[in-house]
């Protein structure tokens, strides 16, 4: 099927074809067809599932083998947004035979399947294709999530090119501050205890007592214990194995015990937004070293979803850049992050060293941008047409009201570019959505200091409300 072309072309990148589109085109097709619907469903923990139902081309379609591919990618983007270790198929049998190769050891997806089961999940990855009834329908769960601001507490904040502490006295911070850093080069484990450690400590000197302490940080985290992480990417599977994955649990004992609870990065954004602007219903997206994502439900409460959105497909062009990590093609984090800002530099033009690391590109990229340089503008132009199609994507898998967008990539001018381009695209591509969809950038208080009273909000103090 030819891939629709958007109406929004980046000027940097004119193959872009979005997830979005094509989805929805490909679906319409299909039910115009006749189509016959197919059912997808992940299954976590406790026997949590998330099923989503599509429409597909019947069997005998001349155009049947298409069917194979956009399942595939919608199977990969349900994958990683909700998380599961068993994946159950319900439809035409060779749309699931076709999942189960991709996600055997020796198939495409193998990074996905070991991920999922062996690192996360703590079992091995299964595929379940059978009849569309036999498919189980969904079984959520949702809890509360931090919100609480009584005592002396520390709110940390690990990233890969820095590391933040705040001392917060009853919801408000008494002291901040960021100590460059990059995790990702560190073999020894003991080089990430004591540098969060050292963070942790600048922070108590300005508290009578720690009371508690809570922290984000990219990665999957689970009961406190590490499960996949790139900022630990240097370090030794033997090793994570020995110190890395109970890293929190050994800090908290260095603590003396206080309550400690550390999550993923993309859930304290959302958690952040939804207490500095007293909304729910919001997606949280940050655009730093990768793409982190975390969904504050309508209710106020957070899902067991993964949201793990830089590996969620969003640009489905056969040549879209891909992932040196999973190496897949199109996915989040090459479009959302400082690796799109790197990978678009050359294109834009701009006489930047590629040899210098990541962070320091997009230094050289906000200050080109805030001397006027058009060719840095096209970058932003670029990346918020990016966001503005992935946002409508998203919109499919999550129930939104706002969006809160952040993270390195968006401080400074480019930042409002970016969102502009992004509200742009909604409003003329998709204009149910934008009407009921507020999409923002944090104030600079609440980017430097909101995520870290979040983070500090995290643990319960026993006895406390």
């Amino acid at each position: 099927m030819e891939l629709p072309k958007p109406r929004f072309v980046p000027p940097l990148d004119e193959s872009f074809r979005p997830a979005v589109l094509a989805q929805t085109t490909f679906e319409r097709a299909a039910a115009a067809a006749g189509g016959q619907v197919l059912a997808l469903a992940v299954e976590r923990t406790e026997g949590h599932v998330s099923r989503f139902e599509t429409v597909v081309l019947p069997p005998g379609h001349p155009d049947f083998a298409d069917n194979l591919w956009f399942v595939e990618r919608l199977a990969k983007f349900l994958l990683w947004q909700r998380g599961g270790w068993r994946l159950h198929v319900g439809g035409p049998p060779a749309i699931g035979a076709h999942l189960a190769a991709h996600y055997r050891p020796d198939g495409p997806r193998a990074f996905d399947a070991d991920l999922m089961g062996r690192q996360v999940y703590g079992r091995p990855f299964e595929v379940v294709v059978s009849d569309l009834g036999a498919v189980p329908p969904a079984s959520e769960t949702t809890q509360a999530l931090g919100r609480h601001l009584d005592g002396c507490r520390i709110g940390f904040d690990l990233g890969a090119s820095d590391r933040k502490s705040s001392a917060v006295i009853d919801g408000a911070a008494v002291f901040s501050v960021e100590v460059p850093w990059d995790p990702r080069r560190f073999s020894n484990p003991q080089a990430h205890f004591d540098g969060i450690n050292d963070s942790l400590k600048r922070a108590a000197e300005h508290l009578p007592r720690v009371d508690a302490i809570g922290g984000s940080a990219a990665g999957i985290y689970v009961d406190n214990q590490v499960r996949v992480g790139s900022l630990y990417r240097g370090v030794a599977p033997a090793d994570f194995e020995a110190r890395v994955k109970d890293l929190f649990l050994q800090l908290k004992a260095a603590w003396g015990g206080v309550p400690f609870e550390v999550v993923n990065d993309g859930e304290v954004t959302a958690l952040a937004g939804s207490m500095s602007l007293g909304v729910n219903g919001i997606l949280g997206v940050a655009l730093g070293s990768s793409e982190a994502g975390g969904y504050v439900t309508p209710a106020g409460t957070i899902t067991d979803w993964l949201n793990e959105l830089a590996f969620c497909p969003v640009d489905y062009s056969p040549t879209a850049p891909v992932d040196e990590w999973s190496g897949d093609a199109g996915c989040g984090v090459q479009y959302f992050s400082q690796q799109a800002v790197g990978r678009l530099i050359p294109v834009a033009g701009l006489p930047i060293d590629p040899e210098l690391a990541l962070p320091e590109q997009l230094l050289a990229v906000q200050a080109a941008m805030a001397a006027g340089d058009r060719r840095a503008a096209a970058i932003y132009e670029t990346l918020g047409i990016y966001l503005g199609y992935g946002l409508a994507h998203y919109a499919t898998f999550y129930e939104l009201q706002h969006v809160l967008v952040l993270g390195r990539v968006t401080s400074g001018p480019g930042g409002e570019i970016l969102v502009e381009r992004a509200q742009a695209v909604l409003a003329a591509e998709f204009p149910e959505l934008a009407q009921r969809l507020a999409v923002g950038l944090p104030d600079e208080q609440s980017r430097r200091v909101g995520q870290a009273i979040a983070a500090a909000s995290l643990p319960r103090i026993d006895g406390g409300p």
